[in-house]
Parts: C-alpha cells; structure tokens; sequence
C-alpha cells in the first residue's frame, strides 16, 4: 500500500490516519468510546500519525472453519463434523432481507460513512457522555468484521480469544487501521458477505447460512422479513436473544430490528407492523455434530477415519498442523464404507449380541486386493453415556487409531504359520506325530540366530485325549490340532512365521513387536479385528497384502474455492506366493464345509475362514474370506474379566462359547447380507491328497476342543467323521451332540465329556 499518491500529497489512507491519530485517538482516550477510561496505550502519550503509522496494517484473514462431511462411498452422508458450524456462501445466496436487517441495526451508515463513522462516534461520545457510562459503541460493520476476524484467528484457545476481545485502547486502535485496509481493499459488499458468514448467531451457529437453518431449517436465500430480522437482532448478544431460550426476548429485539428498518427507508411501516405482529416461526434444527450423529452404526468408523487424517504425514508434517487443517473444516471426505456391507455388519450384530450383554462383539469388513474397509461395527454403541453402556473404544481397531489392547486370536493365527511354512517348501501333506499332550519342543530356533529354549518344561495339549495323530496339515487345520502346529512351527522355526505375519500387516494392537515364542502358533499375541480381517485378504487376493484405507478422496473448501487433497493411498506389495494363498484357501474352505467353521458357512458361493476360541474363554473369532471381501468378527469382555461360560448372547443361553458357535453366525449373515446381489466368485483350489485313513474313532462333536491354556481354546472338528466314515467311532464331548454320523449316519455322536462348539 503506497504512502502517497502519484500526485503527491498524503492517501486517502494517510489522511485518515492523521485524523484518526490525532482526533480520533485523542478522543478515544478521553472519553472512552465504548472502551474502559483506563487501559495504557504506548502510542497513546504521542497522539500522532506517525505512531499511528507505526502499527502494522496487514490483516491476515484466516480460512473461516466451516463443517465438514463425511460421506460413504456412494455419496451418502455419514456424519457432518465440525469446529464451528459453517458454511459460507456468496451474498447472492443471502437474502436481501437480512443483508438490509444487519445493516439497519448494526450500522445503519455502512455505505454512507469509510471505515469509521465520526457521526456515530459523536453520537456515542455525547450519549456516553450524558449516561456517565459506557453506554453505546461506535464500531462499524467493517470494525466488527475485523474483531472478529481475530476471533476466528484464536479458535478455541481461551487465551488468545481473551486477547483478541480485550476492551484496551491498543485493541481498538489496531482494529480501526486494519478497518481503514479492509474498506480500502474489499469494498462494502464484499465486506459485508464477509461478515455475515463470519459472526455467531448462537446454538453453535456461525455464519449466516448455518444460523437459518439451525433456527428456520432453510437456507438464507429464503428467509423473509421477519426470519430475517431476528438473526439480525441476535447478533449483538447471543445468549441474551437466543430465541430457543427465551422467546420473549428474542421477539422484543426482533421487533427493535424491524422497526429500525422502517425508520431508514428499507422497508414501510405497514410491512414492519405485519412483521411485528408475525409469530418468530422457529423450525429448529437441533446441532448435529460428530461422530455420535454416524447414520447406520458408524460412529467407530467416522472416528477411524478422524484418527487417519490426524496421525497420516500425507495430511501435514506435524499432528499440530493436521488438527488445524480437521478443525478449519470445509472438508467432502468420501470413504471406503459401502452402505450395504455396512448394514448388513450392523443387522447380524444386532441380530446376534444385544448391547445390554455382558460381552461386546466387533466386526471389519475388508475388500481383498484393495485395502478398502467397507464395513465395520460393534454391539456397544458409540456414546460418552456410560451408564446407558456407550463407549467410544473402537473394539475394531489398534491402539493408536482409538482401539484397546487388543485380543488374543487362537487358532486364527494358524493359518499364517502354515502359510509360512508353505512358502518355506514344506508341502501341504506334511505330517507329524501330533500326540495328545506334549511340552514345547526345544530347542527352536528365533530371528537373530537364536534359540528359543524351554527351560520351563512348559506342556501344551489337545482337547480330548483320543486327539492323537498322526495328523497331516488338512485334518489338523479342519480339527485346529494345537499340537501338530507346535511341532510345525518348531520344524521351521519362529523367525519365518513373524517375518510372514509381518508381511501379511500383523501386528499387535499396542504397537509391541510380535513375541518370538513357540506359542505365537496357538494365537497369544493381541491384535484387532480389522488386522485379521485385512491379513485374510491377502489369502483372498491370492497372496498380495494390500494396507488398509479408509479414504477415498477429499474435497477442501476454502472460502468459495474447492480443492482436492492428497489422500493416503493403499500400497500392495506380495506377501507369499499365488500357489502358498490357493493351498491355504484349499485348507481353510475344508475349515467351513468340514471342520470347526460349518456354521459360518456360506449357502450361495465359495468361502473360507477359520475359528480360534482363546484360553479361559474371553474371546472366540471367526475370521474369513470369499473371493470377493474378507471378515473378521471378535466376540468378547473388551475388559478380560468375564469368561464365556454359563452366559447368555442375544437372547441365547450358552454353556461354554466357540469361535464356530457365536462369532461364525456373525460372520456368516453380515457376509451374506454384503455379497447379496454381487458375483459369485471361485477360488483357485489345489489338490492335496487326502492322507491314509487312520482308524481313531474320535467321534467329537461338531468341531470342539480345547487348546488347554496355551491361548488357544478351540474346537476340533469332524473327528467323528473320519471315525464314522471307519467304524462309526463314538464321539466324545458334544454339547449338543456329534456328528460321527455326518456321512450315511454312520457312527454315533454321543455325549460328551467337555466338548464344544469350535
């Protein structure tokens, strides 16, 4: 901004500032206008231009923070999230009625006077002056806009909103330049859609748009007279003319603006009467704001993809400058989250576990060679209502994206450990002695160049003692033989087995390194939901493991501009082999057609899965995949204290609780209900050759077993099919019964001594 004209002489805004620093500040000081007779100033004893001049003039008008969307990935809206409940818009979506209304009550002069109307100081020094109190400001609208352009400039910090509303000479003066550049750069309208998008109206509204539909629930091109009277009359005390609150008051101050109206022309005094006498009308529209407004059960969602865009680099250098940018707001954020996969996770957990149980169940759906999550839910709801069982823990995800510790997965690990052997050269028909009980092998080897050493003589077992093997790596998946994965993994070492589960994105929920110990193999180590869900994806992708993504794309407004920004991408790279993830799926559909999984299977097209039931019963997961998207489902005390047994869920009484008996029919219908009208997809199986049939007559029932306090406690399978299909074996355990007769009713299922559902 030039000092002079070209002319020469002083500018219009060295003029005024010479007036201003010697009349107006002068004045200022010794009358007090609508500011405190006290208050040092250090230009104040000067009283000159040049003092005047020396204060910068350059008025940094910060992005105003408006509401951001959060939408699913058809465009439908989740949540709407916000700082400041805004959205700006130009003065031609403004009606005429309120652009009038502010102006006759807040600055009837605006386009009569510069930045500083000397008729209104006047008039508010004479005024002050007779009262003997601050009785009246003289601030402009353009005043005001910059007041509270400092405001926004502080945001929530209390310090600095004090600062920047502190009634001191020094404040007033500042703000009176910085009038003088805004007049001279924007221009009345300009000035005034500035200010009308930036000033509070009250009930959490900021700007004019977000007050008429929080009042009125239509957009301020549509407010009419007496609407828009009343935002207008609201301006200068929220709290004290908040018509929600007190309706009298709000319409004494509404009739003072309609009155005012018709005293400067704007309107006739027949229409401010018939206004006058028009009720105030109020449509209200109760703030919704944040992740406790998500539509379909997906507030834990809205969180997560919260905590995405604060923690990813891709959003800012540091957590400071990301929350900045999430508080501004302005944000279009499209997700991942498919409405139908994300209905359907919500009516199986609803249909299966109630929020009032003493367990908690959470799913994650995963889209195989994306990363896509398109699901995710869990039965408690997201709240800060304790006492009516809300909790915003995210059961679904880790630690440090809002989730707890943790759980333990069972047996739903093992199928990274034969992944890993598989990769390794071992074959699909491997065998080993697989006895009923056993202490760990040792020594076994560790990354590093290490061994693992039992130096305990710690012991692991199966279920029933009739569990004995030989076992090959199909039926010991198919029945989850704990013993036959200890001797596997203790062939092939530790090392492989963390360095696949590394690669398939497995890591535990507290951000800890994966234990090295022979008993990773039996599921001992917490995780989250949606690390299985996604881990599985990689066998549905055939072997590439894609990170999980929760945005698609976002869209920032600032102002009346829109941008794109960058977003975290997926990256895929290829954890195992295609022919490693065809074995595994081959292995894991025998899991749900044959073994511990039959009740999470799927009617209408291929599916694999597995289920893992933890020690003491404080969790049991099914977590599997279809071609076409992977699941995980976790049923548990997210606090470790109550056991699944003699425990009632969803209505349904249960003795003890398996991963195939409660978390299975989870998975089962939010599946069914998410792939329902989509392809139907075939895996690429492999042959494995069936190993000799070996006559052990364990007719167990329909997948149970108990992995005996080495983090797993996972039913068996279809012992007594192989028996029956040999001589009809007796099965052993079987809360419900066996199923040695699965095949031509061959074989007895029988009662059982502590069996159960897998």
């Amino acid at each position: 901004m030039p000092n002079k004209r070209s002319g020469g002489g002083l500018s219009p805004t060295q003029q005024a500032a010479k007036f201003l620093g010697v009349s107006v500040l002068a004045g200022a000081v010794l009358a007090g206008i609508a500011l405190p007779a006290v208050g040092a100033l250090g230009l104040a004893a000067k009283g000159s231009v040049e003092s005047f001049d020396a204060l910068p003039a350059n008025l940094k008008t910060p992005p105003l923070s408006q509401r951001t969307s959060i939408l699913d990935a058809e465009g439908g809206t989740i949540a709407t999230v916000y700082s400041r409940d805004r959205t700006v818009v130009p003065l031609k979506e403004i009606s005429p009625y309120m652009q009038k209304a502010i102006v006759a009550i807040e600055d009837s002069r605006f386009y009569e006077h510069g930045a500083v109307d000397l008729k209104g100081v006047l008039r508010a020094l004479n005024k002050n002056a007779r009262s003997g109190e601050v009785s009246e400001g003289a601030s402009t609208l353009t005043q005001q806009y910059v007041k509270n352009v400092f405001v926004e400039e502080a945001g929530d910090d209390p310090t600095k909103v004090a600062q920047a509303t502190q009634q001191t000479i020094g404040r007033k003066i500042r703000e009176l330049k910085l009038a003088i550049q805004v007049e001279e750069e924007l221009g009345k309208k300009k000035i005034l859609e500035n200010y009308l998008n930036i000033t509070f109206f009250g009930q959490q509204a900021y700007g004019v748009e977000a007050a008429s539909q929080r009042y009125f629930s239509k957009p301020a091109k549509d407010l009419e007279l007496q609407e828009a009277a009343l935002l207008a009359g609201i301006v200068q005390s929220p709290s004290r003319y908040d018509p929600v609150n007190d309706e009298a008051e709000a319409t004494k101050r509404r009739n003072v603006v309609l009155q005012r109206m018709a005293e400067v022309g704007d309107i006739s005094r027949a229409e401010a009467d018939r206004a006058k006498a028009a009720p105030l009308g109020l449509k209200v529209s109760r703030p919704k704001n944040g992740c406790i407004t998500a539509v379909k059960g997906a507030g834990f969602f809205c969180d997560y993809v919260r905590e995405v865009f604060l923690s990813d680099p891709v959003f800012g250098k540091t957590k400071e400058d990301r929350a900045k940018i999430w508080n501004q707001g302005g944000l279009t954020i499209r997700t991942t989250l498919d409405p139908q996969a994300q209905e359907s996770v919500q009516q199986s957990i609803k249909d299966h576990v109630y929020t009032s149980d003493e367990v908690a169940t959470a799913a994650t759906i995963v889209e195989p060679g994306t990363g896509k999550i398109v699901g995710m839910g869990q039965s408690r709801p997201y709240g800060v209502d304790i006492k009516q069982g809300e909790t915003t823990l995210n059961l679904s995800v880790d630690n440090d994206m809002g989730g707890g510790a943790g759980y333990q997965p069972g047996s739903t690990f093992k199928p990274i450990v034969a992944a890993a052997a598989l990769q390794g050269g071992t074959p699909a028909t491997q065998s080993y002695s697989s006895p009923y009980e056993m202490e760990y092998p040792s020594p076994v080897a560790v990354c590093g160049g290490k061994n693992w050493v039992n130096n305990e003589g710690a012991k692991l077992a199966n279920e029933n003692e009739t569990e004995v093997g030989p076992y090959d790596m199909k039926e010991a998946t198919a029945l989850s033989v704990n013993t036959y994965y200890v001797q596997l993994i203790s062939d092939i070492g530790i090392c492989p087995v963390t360095q696949m589960a590394d690669k398939m994105g497995v890591e535990r929920a507290n951000g800890n390194k994966l234990e090295q110990t022979p008993s990773i193999a039996l599921g001992v180590t917490e995780v989250s939901p949606l690390t299985m869900a996604n881990a599985y994806a990689t066998f549905a992708s055939r072997g590439m493991y894609c990170t999980p993504i929760a945005i698609e794309s976002i869209t920032q407004r600032i102002g009346n501009k829109s941008k794109s920004l960058e977003v975290p991408k997926s990256t895929c790279s290829r954890a195992m082999s295609e022919s490693t993830a065809d074995t595994i799926s081959t292995l894991l559909k025998g899991v749900v057609e044959d073994g511990t999984g039959t009740e999470a299977g799927l009617d209408s097209r291929p599916s694999a899965g597995k289920t893992g039931t933890t020690d003491e019963r404080f969790a049991a997961w099914f977590v599997g995949y279809t071609p076409n998207l992977a699941g995980a489902v976790w049923v548990g005390d997210p606090k470790h204290e109550r056991k699944m047994v003699d425990i009632t869920i969803g209505g349904v009484p249960h003795a003890k609780v398996f991963g195939g008996a409660v978390p299975g029919p989870i998975w089962r219908d939010m599946m069914s209900g998410a792939l329902e009208g989509k392809p139907v997809d075939q895996f690429n199986l492999v042959d494995i050759p069936d190993a000799a049939d070996k006559d052990k007559g364990r007719g167990n029932d329909d997948g149970n077993r108990d992995d005996g306090g080495n983090g797993d406690d996972e039913g068996d399978g279809p012992g007594g099919v192989i028996g029956g299909l040999i001589d009809g074996g007796t099965g052993n355990g079987g809360n419900d019964g066996g199923w040695g007769n699965f095949i031509q009713g061959q074989g007895n299922g029988g009662n059982g001594i502590g069996g159960r559902r897998g």
